[in-house]
């Protein structure tokens, strides 16, 4: 297997572990081309957020982690849900809006339903979303701000302090994200620098939506985003948890559950 940036193929060592239950470090530098060095400083890391556990001769996945997967597996994934989702989450958009959309693809599911909504603003900092943007703007009234600052190539978008400032510098009417999890109480992420930018973006939103799939909710992750209760809405599918969602809704919550929409 090729060699490489670091952050991608620590998420493809995770998904590894995930699938077989445990590997020795040396079996693992094999697999992905890497110094036994390299790799120990990769299960370092991946043990200092909580994602995997070492033992003597091994590691594993724990069971309780979250690694958000590369964009690539996750186009493919619930398509169906997300189109459903995103069906929803586009009646909470009105023409003259601005919003801003994360790097999530339950959200890009909505970009290509924008044009119905023109006159938009939309800023984001997904490039395969920009992309899609800056497309429709060209027959569309859309004005498109992209985030800038350091590209992920695992999530396929920008991070990293740049972003995290124009994004405080931005006040927009709504913001539309997902995450890795999602509990009784609060939205969860893995990695430090997304939760820290999710964060900004409910900041500078008069509102925020949460587009979330039913799979989220049987995830546990390291890290705080926010409480479910500054959510302005949490649009899920038909096969998200009832009791889970119940309780969202007695926490004064708004819940819509979105059936699942074909191509």
């Amino acid at each position: 297997m090729r060699d490489t940036d670091g952050e991608t193929r620590r998420r493809e060592v995770t998904e590894f572990l995930q699938t077989r239950g445990d590997a020795a470090p040396a079996d693992l530098a094999k697999q992905f081309g890497v110094s036994p060095v390299t790799m120990h400083r990769d299960l370092t890391e991946l043990e200092r957020r909580g994602v995997v556990r070492r033992f003597h001769g091994g590691v594993t996945a724990l069971p309780s982690s979250t690694f958000e997967s590369l964009v690539g597996h996750r186009l493919t994934s619930q398509i169906a849900h997300k189109r459903g989702i995103a069906a929803r989450a586009l009646e909470e958009v009105q023409p003259g809006m601005s919003i801003m959309l994360d790097d999530s693809t339950t959200v890009l599911q909505l970009i290509g339903m924008l044009a119905t909504k023109a006159p938009l603003t939309v800023v984001t900092n997904f490039v395969r979303g920009l992309r899609h943007l800056a497309e429709l703007s060209r027959d569309h009234d859309l004005t498109v701000v992209g985030i800038g600052g350091r590209y992920d190539s695992g999530h396929d978008s920008f991070g990293g302090l740049q972003a995290e400032n124009q994004v405080r510098g931005l006040r927009v009417d709504a913001a539309f994200i997902s995450t890795a999890a999602v509990s009784d109480t609060g939205l969860y992420y893995q990695e430090d620098t997304t939760a820290s930018l999710k964060r900004l973006m409910i900041d500078s939103a008069t509102r925020t939506h949460l587009l979330i799939d039913h799979t989220k909710l049987r995830r546990e992750a390291l890290l705080r985003v926010a409480p479910v209760t500054d959510m302005a809405t949490i649009i899920t599918d038909t096969e998200a948890d009832p009791v889970r969602v119940e309780t969202w809704r007695r926490a004064g919550v708004t819940c819509h559950l979105a059936p699942p929409k074909d191509d």
